[in-house]
């Protein structure tokens, strides 16, 4: 069984499209598959990480999206004998997804927000808490729709992990901040300088810097004066375990979210891309996460009280850290690939 994953990273992209698809790639390898991504983008950290997982990868010279990439996606999905082909990102439309079906391939397309004049997929997927059917009402009769958290797509890493219940001391004292794969704005500096405000001293700082991100060594030099131990982790393969040992943590409103809420980890959200905007709105109304809004907006200040505040209410912690766990069960791409299987 071979799977053709068309998906691109790069610092102005991020990584998100990637890794979710990894999560399904290593379920599909799991059954005995093959997975292969193709990818018009150079991101050399990533590539590694998807090789070392046993991937194959392949490159397009192509412009991303482009009628081009799909008749070339196409015709090496044919050449290699595929039995999907799934898709992941802003840049491939309506006519892309056609293009691929017309040459009598199985199509899953993962979308946020119903980016697609028109959806010619087998399977369309939306994995956030606000998909819904209106969405996607311009499809074919066939297109069938996998919506909600249900569906979240979680790394292997996640969904075999063992989760215990999670303690939550009166003042939290570890803190992860893990901004994505890129952060093209750094806002990772900016939390970091907010840190600098903060006048509890008994904390330990651990910062996830992705693979694609370019300001690793303008981080570690802010950080140096700081009142309290911060360690730099680049390019993890062990996100769980960090989560696990962490008590709070301050994160983009990506994917890595459910991840958060899997593991039961009480997080302040800052929004990166106009895409995190609708989760950040909708888990901070549950009150399953505190929506501090735009990062590029956000204050030194803002940080700070937010930060203070969870870390000083066990309570609300242990309550966040109970919903979250309870929302989302880790088994998403497991869902997906038997959905995919059943066509087989």
């Amino acid at each position: 069984m071979k799977l053709f994953i068309r998906a691109d990273a790069s610092t102005q992209i991020g990584t998100g499209h990637v890794m979710r698809c990894l999560a399904l790639a290593q379920a599909w390898k799991d059954v005995g598959g093959r997975a292969i991504f193709v990818m018009a983008t150079k991101t050399p950290a990533l590539e590694t990480q998807l090789k070392s997982e046993g991937m194959e990868v392949i490159h397009l010279s192509l412009n991303p999206g482009s009628m081009e990439d799909a008749k070339e996606t196409a015709g090496l999905a044919h050449q290699f004998g595929v039995n999907w082909v799934v898709v992941d990102g802003y840049h491939f439309g309506a006519r892309y997804q056609e293009i691929i079906k017309n040459v009598g391939l199985k199509l899953l397309f993962i979308d946020d927000y119903g980016h697609a004049e028109y959806y010619y997929a087998d399977v369309v997927l939306n994995q956030d808490i606000y998909a819904h059917e209106n969405l996607y009402w311009q499809r074919e009769p066939y297109t069938q729709l996998l919506l909600g958290i249900n569906y979240a797509l979680l790394r292997r890493e996640f969904y075999q992990y063992k989760r215990e219940q999670k303690t939550h001391p009166l003042t939290a004292k570890k803190l992860l901040v893990t901004l994505g794969g890129s952060d093209i704005n750094n806002v990772t500096l900016k939390v970091i300088h907010a840190l600098k405000l903060l006048e509890l001293s008994n904390l330990e700082v651990l910062v996830v810097v992705g693979g694609s991100n370019p300001h690793y060594e303008k981080l570690k030099l802010a950080s140096q004066d700081l009142q309290f131990p911060i360690y730099f982790h680049k390019n993890v393969q062990n996100m769980p375990d960090l989560m696990a040992s962490s008590d709070i943590a301050i994160s983009a409103s990506g994917s890595t979210i459910w991840e958060l809420a899997f593991m039961g980890l009480p997080s302040l959200i800052l929004i990166l891309a106009d895409n995190q905007a609708s989760n950040a709105k909708k888990l901070g109304e549950m009150r399953l996460i505190y929506n501090l809004g735009e990062g590029k907006d956000i204050t030194h200040i803002k940080i700070v009280n937010a930060l203070k505040k969870l870390m000083l209410t066990s309570r609300e912690r242990t309550e966040m850290a109970r919903l979250c766990q309870k929302l989302v069960d880790g088994l998403g791409a497991i869902r997906v690939l038997n959905k995919m299987m059943s066509y087989m």
